[in-house]
């Protein structure tokens, strides 16, 4: 099975190194000090035992020199995968699968959902249709990650816990391909699961994160801090109570409670979320998938949404502002 890396960030890193040590016939696309750093002396892994992988995968800025592949792992941010659309054109085969490893909503999110909104456009996440044109959404196929990493320099990622990976069908399908990619994950050490309901694993993730991420980023405050704030707490509970509403009107079952939720929010004490930690580093923020999808498919379920809507445009703002 061939398999392109398409982004080797954190997550993209992690599972490249995992895969290529594996023994996976693995191939990169990167640029920059990345790319410039796996080119000359490979990509490294320090996994939490403090165990080292060390691989050189081959590695590109150019999608052209790889050729088609099996299956594609999307590793950019949402806001970030319409321009890589075209970038990647070269890596899709008639059966070739890419797998959206992504917070937030995807954009394929109504393709094959039973319902009224059947094969609905998200215009936040996807402008003008480029990720629909181009790669399709029948070869679409969720993952959602929990894990724990960061680039600690240029070819060195920083593996401090969690591994997990769930994989899943729009059509909701334990499919060939979708079996066949989490198999290739456990084999690489890692730990996958494949689910028929990838959308309630979306909300799932999603829940704490709408609220907590935009919060952070416009009060500068960390994850226990904000759970510990009576006031704070409030505002994260009503957009958790918003987004639940809508998440329902479309379908998706929620499990647990939001004091669970962000009890386990709350246990990560001084850790900023990723929106603020991509502003405070001047990138740009994956605000539209977080927040702003929930708002648009609220309007679209006809659930209102003031919280969520009022925190959204504040958090734009705040975007536009930049990192001073």
């Amino acid at each position: 099975m061939r398999l392109c890396i398409f982004g080797v960030g954190a997550v993209g890193g992690l599972l490249a190194a995992h895969l290529a040590a594996g023994g996976a016939d693995v191939r990169l696309v990167a640029r920059g000090p990345q790319l410039a750093a796996i080119r000359a002396s490979g990509l490294r892994l320090i996994k939490p035992d403090g165990e080292t992988l060390h691989v050189h995968p081959p590695a590109t800025d150019d999608a052209r020199d790889l050729g088609r592949q099996d299956a594609v792992f999307l590793c950019v941010k949402a806001h970030a995968q319409p321009a890589a659309a075209d970038a990647m054109e070269p890596l899709l085969g008639p059966r070739t699968r890419v797998v959206f490893v992504q917070n937030g909503i995807p954009w394929w999110y109504f393709h094959a959902l039973d319902g009224p909104w059947r094969d609905h456009t998200l215009e936040n996440l996807d402008p003008g249709g480029r990720l629909l044109n181009v790669i399709g959404p029948g070869r679409a196929m969720g993952c959602l990650t929990y894990v724990a990493a960061d680039v600690a320099e240029p070819g060195v990622i920083r593996h401090t816990g969690d591994r997990r990976f769930i994989l899943g069908e729009p059509g909701g399908s334990r499919s060939e391909d979708c079996l066949a990619l989490a198999a290739e994950l456990e084999r690489s050490g890692l730990e996958a699961s494949v689910s028929e309901r990838i959308r309630d694993a979306v909300w799932l993730k999603l829940w704490g994160n709408l609220a907590l991420n935009p919060i952070s980023t416009l009060t500068g405050a960390t994850m226990d801090q904000m759970c510990a704030d009576p006031d704070i707490r409030t505002l994260i509970k009503a957009m958790m109570a918003e987004a639940r509403v809508v998440g329902e009107a479309l379908g998706a079952r929620f499990e647990g409670d939001m004091d669970a939720r962000l009890a386990n929010a709350e246990g990560l004490v001084g850790f900023k979320p990723s929106m603020r930690q991509d502003l405070e580093q001047g990138r740009p923020l994956e605000i539209d998938a977080i927040v702003g999808a929930v708002s648009e498919m609220g309007r679209l379920a006809g659930v209102a949404t003031p919280q969520i809507d009022a925190v959204l445009a504040l958090v734009r703002q705040r975007a536009r502002a930049g990192s001073v």
